[in-house]
């Protein structure tokens, strides 16, 4: 059971209407973590207009299909059921099963740096890095890394809270 209550758009704020209507009008669906997060301005805007950009910035440098990946892989190492969920969802509408998909190299690499961060951050193989830097420029790891940040952020925000996973489709 949720600790939170969500939102309910119809009778929110007219500053959080606004924000939901932008935001649906981007493109993007407001899920149970959205309808939490939106009881403050400022809390959505961190957690999720900050994801949303860094996630385009890393999708413009490694493409969109291996920052899901990546994203994925965080989510499912963190055990975070509703991030899990959005990431099932989202790649099984791109016709693609995570477990039994060939990845390429570079999505290989993506996937155990994402595994690896989300299990002890401190600790990440030097072997590991040793591949990064053999495959992405500083600046992509910069955006990986933080994007990997957001998505740990995002998975400790739903799990902390109890947040609803949405429905698996």
């Amino acid at each position: 059971m949720p600790r939170i209550s969500e939102i309910n758009p119809e009778t929110a704020p007219e500053a959080i209407q606004k924000i939901i209507a932008d935001h649906l009008a981007d493109g993007h669906a407001l899920t149970a973590e959205k309808r939490t997060l939106l009881h403050n301005a400022a809390a959505f805007n961190a957690v999720e207009a900050g994801s949303y950009a860094l996630d385009d910035e890393l999708q413009r440098l490694i493409g969109k299909r291996a920052a899901d990946f990546y994203e994925y892989a965080i989510s499912q190492k963190n055990g975070c059921l509703v991030c899990s969920i959005y990431f099932q969802n989202l790649l099984k509408k791109n016709g693609i099963d995570f477990e039994n998909f060939a990845f390429t190299p570079k999505e290989e690499i993506l996937i155990e740096y994402g595994q690896a961060i989300a299990e002890d951050p401190k600790h990440v193989p030097e072997e590991l890095f040793a591949k990064l830097k053999a495959n992405f420029t500083e600046e992509e790891i910069v955006v990986i890394t933080a994007m990997g940040v957001m998505m740990i952020a995002n998975n400790y925000f739903n799990d902390i809270l109890d947040v609803t996973p949405d429905k698996l489709v």
